[in-house]
C-alpha cells in the first residue's frame, strides 16, 4: 500500500534545489530544462532566483563565453566523460570573473557543441584579460567571448530564463523527483489531483467544457473571495501515471487550457505509492 502524504506541485510550495558554493546577494535557485535553439536541442541551468531582482542597475553589461566542448555528445550536448572538465573550467571562469569585476553569473546554455557561460558585470575594465587568464589552464579548449550593453537585462529574462511553459514543466519535475527520492518507482497508477484559479465562474466553466473529454472528476468548485483576482477555484482528479513524461502530457494540456480561458494553473498533488 502506498504511503498518504502527499507531494504537492503548487506554486506557493518551496522545494530545495542543489545550489553553487558560492555565494551571492540574493537567493539563488539554480535549475535546468531543456529548449530547442535555432533549431537544435539546448540544455539551459539558470539561476531563477535573479528573476525576482532583474535587472540589477549596477552590472548593465552582459558578457558571454562560448567554449567549444572537446568530447560532446552526438546531439551536441554534454558527455559524461567531460563532465568534470567542464564543470572545473566553469567554477576556475567563475571565480576568476567575480574576484576582479562587480558580475553575476546567470547561467549557461549547452548546445551545438559549445558551452556558453552568461554572466552580467558592472565594470569590465580588462574583462578579456580575466577570460584569457582563466582559460589559460585549458590549452586543449578553444573558446571565444563578446560583450553588449543590456540595461534591462533582456538577454536574461527572453532567453536564458524559461518560458511560462518551460517553468511549468521545472515545478513537474521536481514533484516527480521528490516522488522518487520518498522510494516510489513511479510504476503504479494513482489519483492526481489539480488546482486551477479562475477570475470568473464563465471563464471556469468555459475551462470545464474543454477538458470534458479527459473525464477528470470534480472534487470541488468554490468562490474564495480572499483569492484576489482568481476567486474561482476548480479542484480536479483522475487516475493517472506519474513519470514526468505523462506528468507533462496531462499538465501541460490543463496549463494550456487554463491560461485560453483567463485561469491560473496552481499546480498538482499526488500520494507516494512505494508497492
Amino acid at each position: 500500500m502506498g504511503l498518504f502524504h502527499k507531494l504537492f506541485g503548487k506554486k506557493e510550495q518551496k522545494i530545495q534545489t542543489a545550489k553553487p558554493i558560492y555565494k551571492s546577494i540574493h537567493e539563488e535557485e539554480w535549475d535546468f530544462y531543456f529548449s530547442n535553439v535555432d533549431d537544435v536541442i539546448g540544455s539551459f541551468y539558470v539561476d531563477l532566483g535573479l528573476m525576482k531582482i532583474a535587472p540589477i542597475n549596477d552590472k548593465p553589461n552582459f558578457v558571454w563565453v562560448s567554449l567549444k566542448m572537446n568530447n560532446p555528445r552526438e546531439d551536441g550536448l554534454s558527455s559524461n566523460n567531460e563532465f568534470d572538465k567542464l564543470a572545473e573550467i566553469e567554477d576556475r571562469l567563475h571565480e576568476f570573473i567575480s574576484s576582479k569585476h562587480n558580475s553575476t553569473y546567470a547561467g549557461r546554455l549547452t548546445s551545438n557543441n559549445h558551452r556558453d557561460f552568461y554572466f552580467y558585470f558592472g565594470d569590465t575594465t580588462l574583462y578579456d584579460k580575466t577570460i584569457s587568464e582563466a582559460m589559460v589552464a585549458f590549452p586543449s579548449y578553444t573558446y571565444d567571448f563578446g560583450i553588449k550593453e543590456d540595461l534591462k537585462w533582456s538577454s536574461y529574462t527572453d532567453f536564458i530564463y524559461p518560458n511560462p511553459r518551460q517553468f511549468q514543466s521545472i515545478q513537474n519535475r521536481k514533484v516527480v523527483d521528490n516522488l522518487e527520492k520518498n522510494g516510489d518507482p513511479l510504476t503504479k497508477a494513482r489519483s492526481v489531483d489539480h488546482w486551477i484559479y479562475f477570475k470568473t465562474d464563465s471563464d471556469r466553466g468555459e475551462f470545464l467544457k474543454k477538458i470534458e473529454s479527459l473525464k477528470f472528476d470534480i472534487v470541488s468548485d468554490n468562490e474564495k473571495t480572499s483569492f484576489g483576482d482568481f476567486p474561482y477555484e476548480l479542484h480536479i482528479s483522475r487516475i493517472d501515471n506519474v513519470d514526468l513524461n505523462s506528468v507533462d502530457e496531462y499538465v501541460l494540456d490543463l496549463w494550456r487550457f487554463a491560461n485560453e480561458c483567463n485561469g491560473d494553473y496552481d499546480g498538482w498533488e499526488t500520494s507516494v505509492e512505494k508497492d
